[in-house]
């Protein structure tokens, strides 16, 4: 894809990320692999509410290359997930509602509750609270990056990464639906877990 078709979905799946209240405000942040660098959004822009002027280029060093203004704060966190793991190619770092209550009461997402779940993302861990926009928080937050596609982030937000736009989107969206079921679940104080037995099951749909 070329620089203005990447562009044009991520601002498509933001403003939709928008509408279902996980971007609320100038929170946040998107970005998407572009050859030998990277599409951020800019600082203090609002992800469901981009246009084309939100964007810039960066290396791999944190450089803008191409576009004027500054890259998000959180553009390192979002560079070493692309540098350990070759099949990302798309970033969403939001801050969901449900995904937010969870991580900011210290719960995880790693307990066998809905097997969609456990299909598509085994476990969500959570990491450990660091100031946004640091490299403590990318070094936290990084050692989940390689066997994980969703980390939530304590007191903060969550990550999602996928192989394109559309995919992380689509996973953004099915783990704030988890959270908000685990939530209720913790409301209404009787989760039943599966087994092992029905885990593995589960997973050798897999194969």
């Amino acid at each position: 894809m070329d620089y203005s078709e990447i562009v044009k979905e991520l601002i498509e799946y933001g403003k939709l990320a928008g509408i279902k209240n996980m971007t609320p405000g100038i929170t946040g942040n998107l970005s998407a692999r572009y050859g030998d660098n990277v599409i951020i959004t800019k600082t203090s822009t609002a992800n469901g509410d981009l246009s084309e002027d939100d964007f810039v280029i960066i290396d791999y060093a944190g450089n803008v290359v191409s576009g004027n203004g500054k890259p998000s704060s959180e553009k390192f966190l979002h560079l070493e997930f692309y540098k350990m793991r070759s099949d990302i190619n798309c970033i969403f770092h939001v801050h969901p509602v449900y995904l937010c209550s969870l991580a900011s009461c210290g719960y995880d997402l790693t307990e066998p509750v809905m097997p969609e779940n456990i299909f598509y993302f085994g476990e969500i861990p959570l990491a450990d609270y660091a100031l946004p926009g640091s490299f403590d928080l990318v070094d936290k937050t990084a050692k989940f990056f390689d066997k994980h596609d969703v980390v939530m982030m304590a007191n903060h937000g969550v990550i999602v990464g996928a192989d394109n736009v559309r995919n992380a989107y689509m996973k953004l969206e099915l783990a704030e639906s988890y959270a908000q079921i685990i939530f209720n679940c913790k409301l209404l104080g009787n989760t039943k877990l599966l087994t092992n037995c029905q885990v593995a099951e589960i997973i050798s749909l897999k194969n």
